[in-house]
């Protein structure tokens, strides 16, 4: 059963292979695309060399794609595939032969645990299961699948097979032939490609292979590593590379050796080490890629980003990357695809800013709103938060603490308003605008103190904050397809603070001339129909509904109500695509349902984190972003990386209906993978989500403005005698016991 669905899973994401483009001339040696070597398969997803691993990324990947294996012999001599020598961490070993646990010297280092020499094929193919050894990838397939042999992973067929040989050395010390194994593997089946980091090996196994069949490669490891048979560091041989050309036509590096990284994690110059080693005949090779590894913040969090760096910097191309994740390097390859106008198509889908490019600069600031428009944002937004003194400026909250330095200055005006959030904040409106304008924009990540995956630390506190009337003014100067307003707590602000937002944005618009404009498309969003009815007698305004709470379905009823509001919704993520523990459930019919009533529907927030990913994205955001556009039809996504967005959705050749596309990225199916795992060993379902109801559409109509009453005049306190200073003391010392008690309430209070 398990094998049936994920075959039928495979056919789902099958893509579309197609011929490469003729006009397209790489910068790799023999100036073709640069191949993509799956590391023991689709081993991002799946157990690496696992048979589902190898065949997602056969499914998955360029038509060409390579597929690793990491050679390891057993106690007969079978060749079998797994990264590490020690296998009790990528199988369940350890739990089946307890007694089972020895240490060896490799490579001159004491190293205790389970080995495949110990154990005959037959032991460790009949009892031992695989498992994910990197707890940012699934353990639902853990123990499901049996170790692959070398023979399993070429029944498999793949394009091209490459044999890595890590351990030469010390299974001769042991008394067995790697080379005997090769020589056998590469007469009866074929290897296109062999590679160790042992010198002395690829020497031996030179004369044993066909050239013309199979190219030997030398892997750099860690530049202070020593490489066993010359005793040299991989560092000081890198600086002789005319060397390597006599036992090997290319080299395996780690991609820091190309693009290296400083300490404050910040791509440094590119070495000269692809062109140097073009020069002299080798082809290069980059290990190390990852979507689920934190990389340099240049690329913020996107991975295609990365691949791209490396193969599309009109500096260099690598000949081949070799990667936990080949679909996600095969889209890379595909989107370097060369422009023609046969290939362009029209967008569908908006990209609309969250804050601006919220992952790149602070939030709403001139710096992440000037990023936004460069990186082919459609929208900008600005949500309007109003001061003391009523001053309309751009922040993401009304609670000003997580997004500014508020707190080191203004934390005595720190309150709980059980209107607006549970927790205590500062809030705009307590502050006037010249407060607010000595407070410093803080760039911060929802996922910082879950994950540690801190955003640009460089651009930390970078930019100014705008008023409404500032950004409305850098919109039209950018001359951007169109802005949204967002506006919220306008009931509160006018019953409570005396403060009418919507006027305050009506006047900003009648100044900017919006009103009267047709060229720039204008989105009002609240959560509060009674704000949107203020805006309905302005056609040119698109009015945008904000559902914030999850819903699993938009029955005709409260839909209806919809219409004589907005024009429009934003959804979150899940109200259109469900998870339960990391997977995707399904896809419900929101969309379809708002669509069908002529309600466009924006999809919100989407950001790259790999740990805000479903697995079934692969930890990709382009997925995420392809399903919910291309897959699901969303009319726009609202996202913190327009980046990415702009990537994917402007790729001319990214629609899988253009015949010279040599890569087609296919969203996910939303649920297939879930499917795979057995019922039995399947997350708990969750509590299920409630549908659209009446209720939550239709507001109250929005109080009058009334001003705060003001305090009354504190009047001098009345004379009394002289008395003495022992009560006065007590006093002081009840006043400071109360304070001491009340200060972990408010910190409790603020956190």
């Amino acid at each position: 059963m398990i094998k049936h669905v994920l075959l039928v899973f495979l056919v789902i994401h099958a893509t579309l292979a197609k011929s490469e483009s003729a006009s397209k001339k790489w910068l790799t040696l023999n100036g073709r695309r640069p191949s993509v070597i799956a590391r023991g398969g689709f081993s991002g997803l799946f157990p690496e060399s696992s048979d589902f691993a190898n065949q997602m990324a056969l499914a998955t990947s360029l038509s060409d794609v390579a597929v690793l294996c990491n050679l390891q012999l057993t106690k007969d001599g079978v060749g079998i595939c797994q990264g590490d020598i020690r296998l009790d961490n990528t199988t369940n070993i350890a739990m089946l032969f307890e007694k089972g646990s020895k240490t060896r010297k490799v490579n001159g280092q004491d190293i205790t645990g389970w080995f495949a020499m110990d154990f005959t094929a037959d032991q460790l193919l009949a009892n031992v299961s695989l498992v994910q050894n990197i707890f940012s990838r699934p353990s639902a397939f853990d123990a499901m699948l049996p170790i692959s042999t070398v023979d399993d992973v070429r029944s498999s067929n793949p394009p091209a097979f490459w044999l890595n040989v890590q351990y030469d050395a010390f299974y001769t010390e042991n008394k067995q032939s790697v080379t005997n194994y090769i020589q056998k593997a590469t007469r009866l089946q074929g290897v296109n490609y062999i590679s160790s980091p042992e010198i002395g090996f690829l020497k031996k196994i030179k004369g044993l292979v066909s050239k013309a069949k199979t190219k030997l490669v030398f892997v750099f490891l860690d530049k202070n590593a020593t490489e066993p048979t010359t005793k040299q560091t991989y560092g000081s041989i890198l600086g002789n590379l005319a060397t390597i050309k006599a036992f090997a036509s290319g080299i395996v590096v780690p991609k820091d050796y190309i693009w290296p990284v400083n300490a404050a994690n910040y791509l440094e110059a590119p070495t000269s080490l692809v062109n140097d080693a073009h020069k002299l005949g080798l082809e290069v090779y980059a290990s190390g890629f990852a979507n689920d590894f934190t990389t340099s913040y240049n690329y913020s969090y996107d991975p295609s980003a990365e691949y791209l760096q490396f193969i599309d910097n009109s500096q260099f191309s690598v000949d081949g990357l070799i990667t936990d994740f080949p679909p996600t390097a095969s889209e890379a390859v595909g989107k370097s695809q060369p422009i023609n106008n046969a290939c362009l198509y029209a967008e569908q889908a908006l990209i609309i800013s969250h804050n601006g490019a919220s992952g790149i600069y602070a939030g709403s600031t001139d710096l992440a709103y000037q990023q936004a428009v460069e990186d082919g944002a459609n929208i900008i937004d600005c949500s309007v938060q109003m001061s003391k003194d009523g001053v309309a400026f751009c922040l993401d909250s009304v609670d000003v603490t997580r997004d500014t330095t508020a707190a080191a200055s203004f934390m005595s005006l720190s309150t709980t308003i059980p209107e607006i959030q549970e927790s205590a904040g500062i809030f705009s409106f307590d502050l006037s605008w010249s407060d607010i304008q000595t407070l410093q924009p803080q760039l911060t990540s929802p996922f910082e103190n879950n994950g540690g995956l801190p955003r640009n630390p460089a651009n930390k506190s970078k930019g100014k904050f705008l008023t409404l009337a500032e950004f409305l003014e850098l919109a039209k100067v950018k001359a951007v397809t169109g802005i949204l307003i967002n506006i919220e707590n306008a009931a509160y602000l006018a019953s409570q603070k005396g403060l009418d937002i919507v006027s305050a944005v009506d006047t900003a618009f009648g100044n900017a001339t919006f009103g009267k404009q047709s060229t720039q498309k204008v989105l009002i969003q609240s959560d509060d129909t009674s704000v949107l009815s203020k805006f309905k007698n302005v056609p040119a305004y698109t009015r945008v509904l904000y559902l914030k709470d999850e819903i699993s379905d938009a029955p005709r009823t409260p839909v209806e109500e919809i219409k004589k509001y907005a024009d429009a919704v934003t959804l979150p993520r899940f109200s259109i695509v469900p998870t339960v523990n990391g997977f995707t459930t399904g896809t419900t019919k929101v969309v379809n349902e708002m669509q069908a009533a002529n309600i466009s529907v924006y999809v919100s927030v989407l950001r790259n984190e790999f740990i805000t990913l479903p697995f079934d994205y692969f930890s990709d955001p382009t997925i995420e972003i392809a399903t919910y556009t291309s897959g699901i039809g969303v009319d726009g996504i609202i996202t913190e990386y327009p980046a990415t967005a702009s990537r994917y959705l402007r790729n001319p050749c990214s629609s899988n209906s253009m015949s010279d596309s040599s890569y087609s990225i296919i969203p996910a199916e939303a649920g297939s993978l879930l499917q795979t795992i057995p019922e039995e060993t399947q997350p708990p379902a969750s509590s299920p989500t409630p549908a659209l109801d009446v209720a939550d559409v239709v507001d109250p109509p929005l109080p009058a403005v009334t001003k705060p009453a003001s305090p009354p005049p504190s009047s001098p306190p009345p004379a009394t005698s002289p008395h003495s200073n022992a009560l006065q003391n007590i006093a002081n010392v009840g006043l400071s016991l109360v304070a001491i008690m009340a200060f972990p309430l408010l910190s409790l209070m603020c956190n």
